[in-house]
């Protein structure tokens, strides 16, 4: 049996029953089907949202975010990140949810994300901006409205 799938480009191209001849599927360990196709890519917003964790609990340093930031939002970092507000006693920091609000012309996204640190649930948003080499970048960044707190004179 032959199915019609659509490469990235848009053109058609046969696809096999998976398996080898005569239909036949390899079998993995107990039984089981081997894994046929890579895991899905995890949305820019939560990529984004796992960087900014990772970076305001402390497991990464603020310069790790350099040149995927534009604008403030490298600033914002260098201002609340040595604080750690993200940082647990206990278990690592944990992304719970992360939603988002794209723009008319899918230029930028604003995200907000909700991460459990320990029996707390912080709240964290932040703004995509997709540049003209079409790679998102976080333009701005506020935790519980951390975010915009005044330069320090």
């Amino acid at each position: 049996m032959s199915t019609t799938t659509l490469t990235t480009t848009g053109t058609p191209r046969p696809r096999r029953a998976p398996g080898g001849p005569a239909g036949t599927r390899p079998r993995g360990p107990a039984g089981t089907h081997p894994r046929t196709s890579r895991p899905r890519a995890l949305p820019p917003h939560t990529v984004f949202a796992e960087r900014l964790l990772a970076v305001l609990s402390g497991e990464r340093p603020v310069h790790w975010m350099l040149g995927h930031t534009v604008g403030e939002a490298y600033e914002q970092l260098v201002r609340i990140a040595p604080e750690t507000p993200l940082r647990s006693l206990g278990p690592r920091p944990v992304l719970r949810r992360c939603s988002v609000q794209v723009d008319d012309d899918r230029t930028a996204v604003e995200a907000f994300a909700t991460i459990a640190t320990g029996a707390r649930v912080r709240a964290m948003a932040f703004r995509l901006e997709r540049g003209e080499d079409q790679r998102w970048r976080c333009a701005a960044v506020e935790l519980d409205g951390l975010g915009t707190a005044p330069h320090p004179a």
